[in-house]
C-alpha cells in the first residue's frame, strides 16, 4: 500500500515534533506525501477542501490522518467528532498523537472515534523511535483503505 498516492495528513502545532514526526515517517525508504496543517479550524478546511485548499490538488484526501489533541482555534476532539461523524471522511484511520497520559482523554478520544492513542515521549529519540514503530504498523503491516 505505501507508495506515492499515500498521503499522511499530520495535524499538529509545534514545530519541534512536526520535524521529528517528518523525520521518523521518512526512515524505511517509503515514500509518504505528508500534509501538515497546524490547527483545528485548518485540518477541517483541509478535509472539507475550503479556502486555501479548495482546489483537490491542495488538498488530497489522506490515507491516515495524526491528530494532535491540544491545537489552538479548535481543540483535537471537536476535530476528531467533526471527521468521525463526515460520512465521507470517517473511514479514515486517525492516531491520536499527544502529550496527555490522562485516562479521561484516552476514554474521550476512544468514544469520539480515535483509531489509536500514542502519547508523545519527552525524550526526543523515544519520540522518534514511537513515530517510526507507528509508520511500520499504519503503513506497513496494516492494510489501509485506498478509497472509502
Amino acid at each position: 500500500m505505501a507508495g506515492n498516492n499515500t498521503v499522511i495528513l499530520l495535524i499538529e502545532d509545534n514545530p519541534d515534533h512536526v520535524l521529528l514526526i517528518k523525520e521518523a515517517l521518512a526512515v524505511n525508504n517509503i515514500i509518504n506525501e505528508i500534509r501538515v496543517v497546524e490547527d483545528g479550524e485548518e485540518a477541517l478546511d483541509y478535509l472539507f477542501r475550503r479556502g486555501q485548499y479548495a482546489d483537490p490538488q491542495m488538498s488530497p484526501r489522506p490515507t491516515l490522518i495524526i491528530l494532535d489533541i491540544k491545537l489552538p482555534k479548535m481543540d483535537g476532539q471537536e476535530v476528531l467528532k467533526t471527521i468521525k461523524s463526515d460520512p465521507g471522511l470517517k473511514d479514515i484511520p486517525i492516531i491520536v498523537l499527544t502529550t496527555t497520559t490522562q485516562e479521561e482523554e484516552i476514554i474521550k478520544s476512544f468514544k469520539n472515534g480515535a483509531n489509536s492513542y500514542v502519547t508523545k515521549p519527552i525524550d526526543p529519540q523515544e519520540f522518534f523511535d514511537k513515530i517510526k514503530n507507528l509508520k511500520v504498523y499504519w503503513m506497513i503491516t496494516n492494510s489501509l483503505p485506498r478509497k472509502v
